[in-house]
């Protein structure tokens, strides 16, 4: 591919991924979330298979989709996007900023404007990810406020304050979320611990 950065071009939506397994909730940031019937109302999700709650998911067949917000802000990315759910608990301190479904799940009311319960009915492995295509069970809207995309979180959410190199190491910089690397060189396997996305996203801070 002559140049990696024309993936960014497409347009993506942007949400969290919840699920719950026994009496432990969980949940994700994902950009991979499409209607793609009406009659019976489908979506499909695209998970890392690296996600505590695409385990969850695969065990329970059960998840919520909390459509983020213009108002959302970076430390909601932080708290579902920058930490594993495998040792943390996402979802402490937020009982003023959730509710339960009729499901059983956590759906997210702040930096949200909807939300959809979802049940699956099939799954097709990726490789890296898993597909799976559900039915949506129930679903409402709670504000009025624009969907957040992608290129608005490039823009107007993620940081943007990593101006130049200082000390004797070396920083590269995370395109997708703002994580700095430090060393004498970036390996080319390297993975961000935050977003999970390959060396190939970093560049070097000049």
């Amino acid at each position: 591919m002559k140049n990696e950065r024309a993936m960014y071009a497409i347009s993506y939506g942007l949400f969290v991924l919840t699920a719950r397994q026994g009496e432990r909730d969980n949940g994700c940031i994902i950009n991979t979330a499409v209607q793609v019937t009406a009659q019976p109302n489908r979506v499909t999700i695209a998970v890392n298979k690296g996600n505590l709650t695409h385990d969850m998911i695969q065990e329970t067949g059960k998840f919520n989709l909390s459509v983020l917000s213009e108002e959302a802000d970076f430390q909601l990315f932080k708290r579902f996007g920058f930490q594993s759910g495998r040792d943390s608990d996402k979802f402490a301190g937020t009982e003023d900023q959730v509710r339960r479904g009729e499901n059983g799940l956590l759906y997210l009311t702040r930096g949200t404007n909807a939300w959809l319960s979802c049940r699956v009915v099939s799954h097709l492995d990726l490789g890296s990810h898993t597909l799976f295509l559900a039915d949506v069970e129930d679903g409402d809207l709670l504000n009025d406020q624009a969907s957040a995309t992608y290129a608005y979180y490039q823009g107007h959410i993620k940081p943007g304050d990593f101006t130049h190199a200082t000390g004797d190491k070396k920083r590269w910089v995370c395109r997708i979320c703002g994580y700095v690397y430090e060393g004498d060189e970036l390996p080319a396997d390297y993975i961000c611990p935050w977003c999970k996305h390959p060396a190939s996203d970093f560049e070097q801070v000049k």
